[in-house]
């Protein structure tokens, strides 16, 4: 009978201890609140864009839930190279236009209040992809240099 209490309290304490364990080990994994900071990606799926100095973006294949799923899709922020956004407004009409929405899926939880400090949206429709797969959404601020975006299949 002592064998089998033993064995019942080492297997609640692994239980108790597995999901401290599992958040230090996103921490020593880098987390970085659980975005990716690398702008060649972006550099790829829009190179319009030109180099990127900065970006906090996320993937719906981030921490993969176990759904497949064909599609990909990018979200986040990204800055512009010093004059980046006066050469594109000056080659392609702007509206004033905000996202519709502050990151509604899953996968986008952590860019919640990221971003540049009260935005002044611009959008060019003419710069969003639609058709083939493809369909992106960008949207500009003028103070920061910082586009925001959301791409679905960017690689085609």
């Amino acid at each position: 009978m002592e064998r089998r209490k033993l064995i019942g309290i080492g297997i609640g304490a692994g239980l108790a201890v597995l999901p401290a364990w599992w958040a230090l080990r996103q921490v020593a994994n880098g987390a970085q609140g659980d975005w990716h900071t690398d702008t060649a990606p972006l550099q790829r799926a829009f190179p319009l864009l030109g180099p990127l100095t900065d970006a906090k973006w996320v993937s719906s294949r981030d921490n993969d839930r176990g759904i497949p799923s064909p599609e990909l899709v990018i979200s986040g922020f990204a800055r512009l190279t010093r004059g980046k956004l006066a050469e594109l407004t000056a080659a392609h009409a702007f509206v004033p236009e905000g996202p519709a929405d502050d990151f509604p899926s899953w996968f986008e939880k952590p860019l919640k209040g990221e971003g540049p400090e009260n935005p002044q949206w611009i959008r060019s429709p003419e710069l969003d992809r639609d058709g083939n797969g493809h369909s992106t959404k960008m949207w500009f601020d003028r103070r920061s240099d910082t586009v925001r975006f959301r791409a679905l299949n960017p690689y085609g």
